[in-house]
C-alpha cells in the first residue's frame, strides 16, 4: 500500500488500491475520535454566526533573487517564490492564504493562473459559514479537474491557500486571532527551531541561528549516509545542554541506506529524522526503517488527504507528524490533522519553508493545537518572509510569540514586496 502518494480523499491517488470507506477507516482506527476530525475538520467551540459572501479574489506571485542557491537533496533553488491570495467578502472583511510554490522552478505563477481560471468561478458568489464545509465542498467539485489533469498537488496547495484566507476572514470578522478562534485556550507562544541549515555549512548557520534566540536546529542532509553521519555527529558534540538537532533527508534514500545513516546515529540524541526514504515509499518500507532504530522519524509534508493521513497516523511508524498548510489542507485539513495526531499519541510540528504569510498560520495551528511541537522558521535570506513583522525569539526559553492582532495579523502585503511581483490576477464579481 502507498501510504502517501496523490491526495487522497476527495482528490484521489488512482490505482489498484481501491478507496477505504469511512467504516473501514474507522474499523482501523479502533473506533478513536480521530478519524471524526479528519472528516470533519475543525470544531469552534461556540457559534460563528457571520456568513461572508466572496466577492473577490486577488493572486499574485512573487521571486526575489538570492546571492547563495538553497541546495536539497533533491534539488536547487535559485530564487525564493512565493504564491499570495487575498479574498474579500461583500461586507468589506478581507483575508490572506498562501499557497505552495517552491517547486517544480516555475509553479508560481501558474499556481496563480490555476486560481484565477479554476478555482476562482468555485469560490466567487458564494456564502461561507463554515470553512471546513467549504474546503471538503471545492475539494469535491474539483477532484475531476485534478485527476483530468494530474495536477493534484497545483489544485491541493490552491485551495490550502484559499481555506487559510477563508479562515483568516472568519478570525477577522471577530477580531480574534486565528488560534484563539480555533481554541479560546490557545498558547501566546510557540517554540521554534531554525530550519533549511546545509550540513556543510552547519557551523557558521548554528551560530547565527543561536545569536537570534533558537536553541532548536535542523539540518539538511541526504546526500551520502556515511558522510551525513560524521558530520552530524560532529555538529552534536558542539550543542549546548538545552540544544536540540534535528535532521533532513527530503526523501534521498532507500531503506537500506536509510539505516545505515539511522545505524551510525544510534547512540546520538538526535531529535528525529525527516523523510529518510520516499514519501510515497510502501507502508512496510517505512516500518522497516522505523523498526530499525531508536530515533524518531517525522514527515508529513509530502502526504495529502484525509485517508492518506489517517494511514499514516494509525501505521505508527512516525512520531512527528508534519503537514504543510499550503501543500495541502490549508486550516481546515491541518488543524484535523494535527488533532488527529495528538489523539494518537503522535506530536504536531508543521512543516513550513516559504514567506510570511504561511508562518504565520503554522505559528497560530501551533497554538491552537497546542502539545510539545515546534515550530519550523526557515532562517536563510529570504524577503518574502522577512518582510513580515518578526517577533523576536527569547532565547532562554526558545519561544516566539505568535500573532498579536486579528486573523493572521497581514491587513496587507508590505509595500517592500512590490519590486519582485511577477504575476498579478484579480476576478472579482
Amino acid at each position: 500500500m502507498l501510504l502517501f502518494a496523490e491526495p487522497s480523499g476527495t482528490h484521489s491517488r488512482q490505482g489498484k488500491e481501491k478507496h477505504a470507506t469511512g467504516t473501514q477507516l474507522l474499523r482501523k482506527a479502533g473506533g478513536s475520535v480521530f478519524y471524526r476530525w479528519l472528516t470533519r475538520g475543525p470544531r469552534i467551540q461556540g457559534t460563528m454566526p457571520h456568513q461572508h459572501r466572496i466577492t473577490r479574489i486577488e493572486a499574485l506571485s512573487c521571486r526575489c533573487p538570492i546571492h547563495t542557491p538553497l541546495e536539497t537533496s533533491f534539488g536547487r533553488m535559485s530564487d525564493r517564490p512565493a504564491v499570495f491570495v487575498r479574498l474579500e467578502a461583500s461586507d468589506g472583511c478581507c483575508g490572506w492564504g498562501e499557497v505552495f510554490a517552491n517547486w517544480p522552478a516555475a509553479g508560481a505563477e501558474h499556481r496563480v493562473n490555476l486560481i484565477a481560471r479554476d478555482i476562482a468561478p468555485l469560490v466567487l458568489g458564494q456564502t461561507v459559514a463554515d470553512p471546513a464545509a467549504f474546503f471538503r465542498d471545492i475539494e469535491a467539485k474539483t477532484r475531476l479537474m485534478a485527476l483530468q489533469s494530474r495536477e493534484w498537488g497545483p489544485f491541493s496547495q490552491a485551495i490550502a491557500g484559499i481555506d487559510t484566507a477563508l479562515w483568516d476572514i472568519k478570525a477577522r470578522a471577530v477580531g480574534l486571532p486565528l488560534r484563539k478562534l480555533l481554541n479560546p485556550d490557545a498558547a501566546d507562544n510557540v517554540r521554534v527551531y531554525a530550519s533549511g541549515i546545509h550540513i556543510d555549512a552547519a557551523d557558521a548557520e548554528l551560530a547565527r541561528a543561536r545569536d537570534a534566540g533558537f536553541n532548536a536546529f535542523k539540518v539538511k542532509v541526504g546526500f551520502e549516509p556515511g558522510r551525513d553521519a560524521s558530520a552530524v555527529r560532529s555538529l552534536i558534540e558542539t550543542l549546548g545542554p538545552d540544544e536540540s538537532l534535528f535532521a533532513d533527508a527530503n526523501q534521498a534514500f532507500d531503506a537500506e541506506r536509510a539505516k545505515s545513516l539511522l545505524f551510525a546515529l544510534a547512540d546520538t540524541p538526535l531529535g528525529w529524522l525527516e523523510e529518510p526514504i520516499a514519501a510515497d515509499a510502501p507502508e512496510a518500507a517505512w516500518k522497516d526503517v522505523a523498526a530499525s532504530t531508536q530515533i524518531p522519524l517525522a514527515g508529513g509534508e509530502n502526504i495529502a488527504g484525509t485517508e492518506a493521513f489517517t494511514d499514516a497516523i494509525n501505521a505508527g511508524f512516525l512520531t512527528f507528524l508534519q503537514p504543510d498548510v499550503a501543500k495541502w489542507g490549508g486550516i481546515s485539513g491541518c488543524y484535523a490533522v494535527a488533532r488527529a495526531a495528538t489523539a494518537a499519541g503522535r506530536t504536531y510540528c508543521p512543516h513550513f519553508l516559504g514567506g510570511g504569510i504561511g508562518l504565520s498560520a503554522s505559528a497560530e495551528l501551533l497554538a491552537a493545537v497546542g502539545g510539545n511541537g515546534l515550530l519550523e522558521v526557515d532562517i536563510n535570506p529570504n524577503p518574502l518572509r522577512e518582510a513580515f513583522p518578526t517577533p523576536d525569539i527569547d532565547s532562554a526559553t526558545g519561544m516566539r510569540p505568535a500573532v498579536s492582532g486579528s486573523g493572521l495579523g497581514c491587513d496587507a502585503l508590505p509595500a517592500d514586496l512590490d519590486r519582485y511581483v511577477t504575476h498579478r490576477i484579480e476576478v472579482n464579481i
